[in-house]
């Protein structure tokens, strides 16, 4: 019998460029918070650890190899309770300054590099905001 999860842990990268700016995508049509803008990444799959559960998800869809020992955990964010029967979702944000490749929105996503400053008037899910405050 399988459970339910109490938590769905998801990861997201802050991938940072030489000149501080933050890569950032949009979220594609008919996903949920579609069009708006969030750190890349994606959930951990059964088995996978936080860290090499990022660097497949970047890799996916963007097309970057994120260098599996630069990343360094910064902080989480996570929602109150369920919403919508769903169990809550808590995003681990990990820091990476070191990467392989050329961006690419391989799943047809746009996607830009944008100062703390422009990140923070764009339109972005709650947790995304939430860690962004942080940064």
């Amino acid at each position: 019998m399988a459970l339910n999860p109490a938590w769905i842990p998801v990861v997201a990268a802050a991938i940072e460029g030489e000149d501080g700016r933050l890569l950032l995508q949009q979220r594609p049509p008919g996903k949920r918070h579609a069009g708006l803008w969030e750190f890349p990444g994606g959930k951990v799959d059964p088995g996978e650890t936080p860290e090499a559960a990022l660097v497949r998800e970047i890799e996916e869809e963007l097309g970057l190899g994120l260098d599996l020992g630069a990343l360094r955990p910064l902080t989480f964010a996570s929602e109150p309770g369920e919403q919508d029967g769903r169990a809550p979702i808590v995003l681990l944000l990990f820091g990476c300054s070191r990467w392989q490749g050329t961006a690419e929105g391989r799943e047809g996503q746009s996607f830009g590099w944008f100062t703390p400053a422009e990140a923070s008037a764009l339109p972005m899910p709650p947790l995304d905001c939430a860690l962004l405050n942080w940064l």
